[in-house]
């Protein structure tokens, strides 16, 4: 199922949000079929996709992840006409902070090389990280596409929260602290985010942005694991991309 979902979609507040149903985390494995079903569809939606003009676009890994897992889709936006860029900063683990001057030099470098804004694609804590650029530098980001990425709750909206704390080094207390004084700062692009309610890893209502002026919300149906190889992902992106 697809629908696009308006900018005043309701939602709980963040203290309300909870991690996704133990349930709905056992059935992450389904990714492999996604995989499966994408690499069917592949070249259909390969032809119908909306075509770029070698816009430069950046793929961001989720959290715990590198370059390889954002392969397929990296390969695919490239085949329909942008300049793919990995983000190539080995292991996406450190606190998040840490990456925002190194992304900000390479974003920066590529706008002055292309003469063009980038286009950030986000998975997971790939999301998180373009947003933060572009709130910070809106004058190298021409939008932001997000996928399965919490904007709000902190870990306590994951069923990996712990595993974030630990490898971060961060409290609940002190990520919460710091989003709340990061969204004193509006982001100024579009940015339009991909969630699914049956996602696993992230609860779907934590991917819901209602404090950017311009953003729009699409709902698929799937696994968080298997995001970055998901039919409607892959028919989704090359649309927001251009829209």
């Amino acid at each position: 199922m697809l629908e696009t979902v308006p900018s005043v979609h309701p939602v709980a507040p963040m203290s309300d949000i909870n991690p996704p149903h133990p349930l709905l985390t056992m059935l992450e494995g389904r990714a492999a079929l996604e995989a499966g079903g994408l690499m069917l569809l592949l070249p259909l939606l390969r032809l119908n996709a909306v075509k770029g003009e070698g816009e430069p676009v950046m793929v961001l890994p989720g959290f715990m992840a590198d370059d390889r897992s954002t392969l397929v889709l990296r390969n695919f936006i490239a085949s329909i006409g942008y300049q793919v860029y990995p983000w190539d900063l080995g292991v996406n683990r450190r606190p998040m902070l840490d990456y925002l001057p190194r992304l900000f030099q390479v974003a920066s470098d590529i706008r002055e090389r292309t003469g063009c804004k980038l286009r950030m694609v986000g998975w997971s804590r790939g999301g998180i990280l373009s947003r933060e650029l572009a709130r910070e530098a809106p004058e190298v980001v021409e939008r932001v596409i997000t996928i399965g990425s919490p904007v709000k709750g902190g870990v306590g909206a994951s069923s990996i929260g712990r595993l974030v704390q630990r490898e971060t080094g961060y409290t609940q207390a002190q990520i919460t602290r710091m989003l709340a004084e990061r969204n004193r700062k509006p982001i100024r692009v579009p940015v339009r985010a991909i969630y699914s309610k049956s996602d696993g890893v992230v609860a779907w209502r934590a991917c819901i942005d209602d404090q950017s002026s311009d953003v729009e919300h699409y709902e698929i149906t799937g696994s968080h694991v298997g995001m970055g190889t998901n039919a409607e992902v892959f028919r989704l992106v090359p649309r927001l991309l251009r829209d």
